[in-house]
């Protein structure tokens, strides 16, 4: 997969039944094939006149966007953050399993931020569905290793604030609004049930990459 312009809309990594009974097929359709699709189009249709912006993928664009033209430095947060944020959500989950939870290193670094599981899923939970309008909870891990919760409003990252994004907990209404109408406390509830927590710790595990 290209990761530089022209970006590219990436394929759901499970068909959209998938996720049920927590994300229906339909939320799927409308959120990845045309939302996450109309923020790559967008995207592409900014940079296409900045030749000089073409190399640079998702997460250096954002890292960067005092440095950029001034005339699209908002639009590229807004764009270049609807593609990450979007990809990092879709690859987020798998279909739901019995006690979902982390293993391993991830899970006693979880433990150690937030005292225990459940810790997590209260703060995470809490984030998110405290996000006044839309945006997202996150998970985020530090250079160190060590973890927190954060969240952001509209397409905004973590990434401007030296932080990787591991969990991106989507709470615009789009992700949910069809199922759960205005009950976003039973989306992020079943979100949960969904997370792909081997996907998260192979993010987790190689986070030197990402800072360096």
């Amino acid at each position: 997969m290209k990761e530089s312009y022209p970006f590219e809309l990436i394929a759901l990594p499970y068909e959209y039944e998938a996720l049920e009974p927590y994300i229906d097929a339909e939320t799927l359709h409308y959120h990845h094939d045309r939302h996450l699709k109309t923020y790559v189009d967008n995207l592409n249709n900014i940079l296409k006149d900045y030749p000089r912006l073409h190399s640079m993928n998702l997460p250096t664009l954002l890292v960067n966007i005092e440095v950029l033209p001034q005339e699209i430095q908002t639009a590229v947060r807004n764009n270049a953050g609807g593609v990450f944020n979007h990809n990092l959500y879709f690859s987020s989950m798998r279909s739901p399993r019995e006690d979902n939870r982390p293993k391993g290193e991830l899970a006693e670094k979880i433990d150690k931020a937030f005292g225990s599981f459940e810790g997590f899923k209260k703060e995470l939970s809490q984030k998110s569905a405290g996000q006044f309008g839309s945006g997202y909870g996150w998970l985020v891990t530090h250079r160190d290793g060590s973890l927190c919760i954060m969240s952001t409003p509209n397409q905004n990252t973590p990434i401007g604030f030296g932080t990787m994004p591991l969990i991106p907990l989507d709470v615009w209404e789009h992700a949910y609004y069809l199922k759960y109408k205005n009950l976003r406390k039973e989306y992020i509830e079943g979100y949960f049930n969904l997370i792909n927590w081997d996907h998260i710790e192979d993010l987790y595990k190689n986070r030197g990459n990402f800072f360096k």
